[in-house]
This record gives structure tokens, sequence and C-alpha cells, in this order.
């Protein structure tokens, strides 16, 4: 199977995915606030977002979630703005697309405390930066995690460990695109960024970076509901 899911993180994204999706068989929507633009979410557009998470093209309500590192949003709208997507999410049966960015304790107790959407995987820590106890209690509790460029530095000690102490089965790769890409600010991401983060969890786990793919593949499928190819 190979798929790109392009999530929303406001509005005019959200459709801009929807778009995508309708247009591309090999590509999966999903519509969500992200943290950082929270702030700016007028009652019109959350309106216009549940709408938007009706469509069956959706798989799953995301980018939202707690970033206390740029702040970008006041804190507790931030928060009120995860809680509302968390029960649209409930709602709609979907999974969510979470960022964590500086927000470890309050993302968790978010995601325990939720019942989450009646099935499982309940969602995705994207880009996760936790440690490998966040992670395992995370996936214990029906979450997948998702890695990205990060996982191959060095200095990434909690991501790493988390790739090498997960479950087979529990965790998806990803680009981040057009963040996080080889080379630094500037350069340009590509789908084969998520080759290489899978042939850096194929050595941290001793496995084959075939082996990753087809865990990933397996993982995706479960995580929107759909076949693997």
């Amino acid at each position: 199977m190979q798929c790109i899911l392009v999530p929303g993180y406001d509005l005019a994204s959200s459709q801009a995915a929807l778009t995508l999706a309708a247009n591309h068989t090999d590509v999966d929507a999903a519509v969500g606030i992200h943290p950082h633009y929270a702030g700016e979410a007028t009652a019109e557009d959350w309106t216009r977002l549940e709408r938007l998470s009706e469509d069956p093209r959706v798989v799953a309500i995301g980018e939202i979630g707690l970033d206390f590192f740029r702040n970008l949003s006041p804190r507790d709208t931030q928060q009120s703005g995860l809680q509302r997507q968390l029960e649209l999410a409930s709602r709609t049966g979907k999974p969510v697309l979470v960022h964590d960015r500086d927000a470890h304790p309050e993302i968790i107790e978010a995601l325990l405390t939720w019942r989450g959407p009646g099935r499982e995987p309940k969602g995705v820590l994207h880009c996760f930066s936790g440690d490998a106890s966040m992670a395992l209690q995370l996936a214990d509790a029906g979450y997948l995690i998702s890695f990205a460029l990060p996982v191959t530095f060095s200095s990434a000690a909690g991501p790493r460990a988390a790739a090498q102490a997960l479950p087979d089965g529990s965790l998806l790769v990803e680009t981040d695109a057009p963040w996080l890409a080889p080379g630094g600010r500037g350069a340009r991401n590509e789908p084969t960024t998520a080759l290489r983060v899978a042939a850096e969890l194929a050595r941290l786990r001793d496995t084959t970076p075939q082996a990753i793919t087809e865990q990933v593949a397996r993982a995706y499928a479960r995580l929107v509901g759909g076949q693997v190819a």
C-alpha cells in the first residue's frame, strides 16, 4: 500500500486536504485546527470544520494538539481547541492526529482520559518527541507513534529510545513536509524522506527496512479502517 495522509492545520488547509483526496486515490485527508491557529478560529470556522469532518473521505481529525514551545495561541485556547476536537473525533468515530511540543504531561492526560472514537487505533502521536516511557504508555492505550527525520539524529535520545522500545505494529513513519527536510531550513522535503526514517527505524530495531514498511502499512490500514494492498 502506498498512500499519503494530508492533514489540515486550519479551515482552508483542511478543505485543501479534502480536495486533494477527492482528486487522488492515493491521498487521504484529515481536517483539524492546529494549536498555532486555535486562537484565530471563529465560531463559523468550528461549524464548518464539523461539516468537513463528516465527509467520508476524511479519515482522521487533525492536526490537533498543544504547542507550549511557540505558544502562538494562548494555552487555555489551545487546550479548549484540543478538547473540542477530541469530542468531534468521538462523534465522527475517527482517530486523531496529535501535535505535541513541550506539552508532554498535558497531552498524556488529555489522551489517556479521552474515551476515543470507539475503535483502535485511537490516533497518532505525530513527529514523536517524547521518551520511551511516554511512547509505551500511549501505545498501550491504543495510539500509534509516528517518527519523522529527527529520529535519525543522535541528539534525539528520547525518540530513539522510544523507537527501540515500542512493540511491533505500533509505529508509523512520516515526513512532516514541508518542515524537517534533510538539509535543514530552506531545503525541500520529499516523500523519500520517509524511506530514510524507515531505514533508521530498522537499524534501531535490528530488523530490515522491508519489515518496517510492512508493519507501517498494516498499522496505517488499521488507523484508517482500510486494507493493505
